[in-house]
């Protein structure tokens, strides 16, 4: 008998409640926990996974297996299935994924075990400010606002027309990372544009999988690529220099999100190659982004970048201590190589456009040179 079997058949003697119901492949996906804070996760009737909790006190849990399917006309396949759980106030947050896709996501009453708890904030700094971005993440019309601050901000230091055009390169690139969200099935929130510091592409549900981070973080660099090479090509027809400035600024902002600083786009795929690896390379690999990102701070005076950088210090440390219950599936060794040449691909793509500036008489045309020259 294995050792699921044997779960099964001491569980049966214990008292159990169930705490979660759905539907995964025409039968039911059962999550049943007892009283001795063990959770068990049946499809049907098979016992798919198992979690002992009575000695641990965490935010949240995965349950994780594989299904064979079988065909008549086809080989059969191995699914990967996944349960993500996250503690809140008083509901158990889920999110059921099915390979890459996610498939359902919901709420249910939280056990009163007390050994799933909802995590503590880091500091009250962190509080305050999750507490201002729920307030904006509630009020629809502050998008419009948002964006017309932001279009009167860039037409005061340049032009209305140079204002609606870097708009349209910033929506680009954080639509990069809604689509990406929808084609894993993640629910998004929409696009937040933030006057003379970018834009964010929101949402309230978590990746399942390095991958996934990895590919969320790089397709909003990835639109803003296609999006430059647009402009740089109505360059070139037009001769108005309106698109070149469009196409070298937006590769530029596109090239500082790609720095590998949490929280920036090029940090979190740093932190999901070299996480997939050893976990004390991960942490040495991303603290070493950090103070990349300190010292890129100092040289140009970037002051609210520093602010970024303590969020993302702050989100290393969190995930290092909670690395041995961390729901996400690592890169596997073709995955970490296919993650790094697509980053240096990108990044040399908005080099590239900043490049074939270089030698401009507009000193706004060749400035994001200089910049990378210096």
């Amino acid at each position: 008998m294995s050792d699921l079997d044997e779960n099964a058949v001491d569980a049966a003697n214990r008292e159990s409640i169930e705490l979660l119901t759905l539907e995964l492949m025409g039968k039911p996906l059962r999550l049943i926990t007892d009283s001795e804070a063990v959770q068990r996760l049946y499809w049907g009737e098979q016992l798919v996974s198992c979690a002992e909790l009575a000695s641990v006190q965490i935010s949240e849990i995965v349950h994780r297996f594989q299904l064979q399917l079988h065909a008549a006309d086809q080989a059969d396949t191995t699914v990967s299935i996944s349960l993500n759980l996250q503690a809140q106030d008083n509901n158990l947050s889920y999110q059921l994924w099915v390979g890459e896709r996610q498939q359902e996501s919901g709420q249910c009453p939280l056990p009163r075990d007390g050994h799933l708890v909802k995590a503590k904030k880091h500091t009250n700094l962190i509080g305050l400010a999750a507490l201002a971005f729920k307030l904006l993440k509630s009020a629809k019309v502050v998008k419009a606002v948002l964006a017309g601050a932001s279009v009167a901000g860039y037409a005061w230091l340049f032009s209305i027309e140079f204002a609606l055009v870097l708009i349209a390169c910033l929506v680009a690139h954080e639509y990069g990372h809604v689509r990406a969200m929808q084609y894993f099935g993640i629910k998004t929130k929409g696009i937040y544009l933030i006057p003379f510091v970018g834009g964010l592409a929101v949402s309230d549900d978590k990746v399942n999988t390095r991958w996934q981070d990895v590919v969320i973080s790089i397709m909003g660099p990835c639109f803003g690529l296609i999006m430059s090479l647009g402009c740089w090509l109505l360059y070139v027809i037009t001769d108005l220099e309106l698109f070149a400035g469009a196409a070298v600024l937006g590769s530029l902002l596109n090239l500082f999100n790609l720095l590998p600083i949490l929280p920036l786009d090029g940090g979190h795929v740093l932190k999901s190659i070299s996480f997939s690896m050893r976990s004390w390379v991960g942490l040495s690999v991303c603290m070493a982004g950090i103070g990349l990102g300190l010292w890129i701070s100092y040289t140009f005076g970037l002051a609210l970048l520093v602010f970024f950088l303590i969020v993302g210090a702050l989100e290393i440390v969190f995930e290092w201590r909670q690395r041995q219950y961390s729901h996400l599936v690592p890169l596997d060794t073709y995955g970490q190589v296919f993650s790094a040449v697509w980053y240096f691909l990108v990044s040399a793509g908005h080099i590239l456009v900043i490049f074939s500036f270089a030698d401009s008489q507009n000193p706004i045309l060749s400035l994001p040179m200089k910049i990378l020259g210096s």
